[in-house]
């Protein structure tokens, strides 16, 4: 078998993430609507949405952002009918959103077993994940995920073109066997086109809006569309077989 380079996304790719945002976002909206009784789940969503987006394109994915848009959503709410900011409700909200980075994080099912698959088959391993080091290397750790990665972790708070060159000048891979591989179009699937490298992508079941642009450019490698990261390990082998052939 042909060895391939396999840079796997880890938020919502490899483990869930998505989902702990989406329960924290709902207790953030049972709360405001008790200070707010005239307010909707949608209004308070989208204006949230609407200022998480802005910040995280400006200061990037740090776990410090989500907490601050929930805030500037209460403060904007707050201003908008005339109420008193309190500071003990400030400090409610950053809890709902505190929690997010304090739950267990739980693998995507058959993580382990496709992770085992990969290794198996002889593939390079790395890992790019988008957020502050603390909290990636913390879900790192608790997943054990050093087993398959060792030293071949690259964390960005700015995942986008730029970051994951510089991914690809550090290890010097070789573009016709290189793989991006995650769910987000906007962090791992453009730029991977964006570069000349293969990429697939794995759709997150709950996607985040950030994450949803169109692909308007024509891939020079080979660009591919999984249902889940279970059928990776068979789509990389008959691909190699595929490509033995011709």
């Amino acid at each position: 078998m042909q060895k391939q380079t396999l840079i796997l996304d880890l938020d919502d790719t490899l483990i869930h993430c998505n989902k702990y945002f989406k329960e924290s976002k709902n207790k953030f909206v049972l709360q405001m609507q008790e200070w707010f009784t005239t307010l909707s789940n949608e209004m308070i969503k989208q204006k949230q949405l609407e200022l998480d987006v802005k910040i995280v394109e400006k200061r990037g994915l740090h776990s410090s952002t989500y907490i601050d848009s929930l805030v500037k959503t209460y403060r904007y709410f707050s201003k908008k009918y005339k109420r008193k900011v309190k500071d003990f409700e400030v400090d409610m909200i950053q809890k709902i959103g505190h929690s997010v980075f304090q739950v267990e994080v739980e693998p995507l099912p058959h993580m382990y077993e496709v992770l085992d698959m990969l290794q198996n088959d002889g593939h390079d391993l790395y890992l790019f994940t988008g957020g502050d080091v603390e909290n990636q290397r913390r879900k790192i750790k608790e997943l054990r995920l050093q087993s398959f990665f060792e030293d071949r972790i690259f964390i960005y708070e700015h995942k986008n073109t730029r970051a994951l060159e510089e991914l690809l000048e550090k290890i010097n891979a070789d573009k016709s066997t290189t793989w991006m591989i995650g769910n987000s179009l906007k962090t791992d699937i453009k730029p991977a086109i964006e570069l000349g490298i293969n990429a697939i992508h794995i759709p997150a079941e709950n996607e985040w809006t950030y994450n949803i642009v169109d692909i308007d450019i024509q891939p020079n490698g080979t660009f591919a569309e999984l249902p889940s990261l279970l059928e990776l390990p068979e789509f990389l082998r008959e691909y190699i077989l595929f490509n033995k052939a011709i």
